[in-house]
């Protein structure tokens, strides 16, 4: 697929709502890109989207998971920057969080082998202008053709 500008913070928040609309149990979103690239606003948009009750949404940098119960499911949003073996995941208990609840994953270069085959890969880049972002899916399944394929975007 190929890459999605995105113009502002309003205009990638406005996408994490529509993609999290369309997520069920056993979807992870893999998020890549540098520090201040919109990785944790895109995901605190996603969830505070999925929420029965509104809740602030913090970065899970320093607690590394942070769960969230949303209908039907549990959502998990982790930031693994900080560990710095795949054992840490499996401690975590990320491994079994794939195939029961969402997850979102900021630095997913650390699961390592631990990367599931059917995550929706999300990279993150600065856009030319200020506040622009350039997000680039990739993925394998062909579930994401369909759910990607129904976003409006532009």
């Amino acid at each position: 697929m190929s890459p999605i500008l995105l113009s502002s913070a309003d205009e990638t928040a406005a996408l994490a709502v529509q993609l999290g609309a369309k997520l069920q149990v056993g979807d992870v979103l893999l998020l890549e890109g540098d520090i201040g690239a919109g990785k944790t606003h895109f995901a605190r948009s996603l969830i505070q989207s999925l929420l029965k009750i509104p809740e602030d949404v913090p970065s899970p940098t320093f607690t590394l998971v942070q769960m969230y119960e949303i209908e039907h499911s549990e959502l998990w949003h982790t930031d693994l920057y900080r560990l710095t073996s795949p054992d840490e995941i499996v401690e975590l208990g990320l491994i079994d969080a794939f195939e029961d609840a969402i997850c979102l994953v900021e630095w997913p270069d650390r699961l390592a082998e631990l990367r599931p085959d059917t995550a929706l890969t999300l990279n993150f880049a600065l856009g030319e202008t200020p506040g622009s972002r350039i997000l680039t899916p990739t993925y394998t399944t062909p579930r994401w053709e369909s759910v990607l394929g129904a976003l409006s975007y532009e």
